[in-house]
């Protein structure tokens, strides 16, 4: 039996494959917001007023999209950016 660490026990193959199924079935934005958990939950420790200045940071691009500043690019030309970034950091 192949044996995979979840959940501080061991869950055997098949029901991991199971769970793995159910979780690919989530809507892409679901899905997103559950790996976005789960990195945070590998992540060390936050550091200390770290979700103060995230909250100040949101209510700062809210203003800039209110006032017309802010610039929006769609899914396609934001993976095209990134795309070119990291090709040619």
């Amino acid at each position: 039996m192949i044996e995979n660490h979840v959940f501080g026990g061991f869950m055997s193959a098949e029901p991991l494959q199971q769970l793995r199924s159910q979780l690919l079935a989530l809507s892409e934005s679901e899905r997103a917001e559950l790996a976005h958990d789960l990195i945070q939950s590998l992540d060390a420790p936050r550091e200390s007023g770290a979700g103060e200045a995230w909250d100040r940071e949101i209510a700062r691009r809210i203003l800039e999209i209110d006032a017309g500043q802010a610039e929006f690019v769609d899914r396609a030309e934001f993976r095209k950016r990134v795309s070119a970034k990291l090709q040619h950091p």
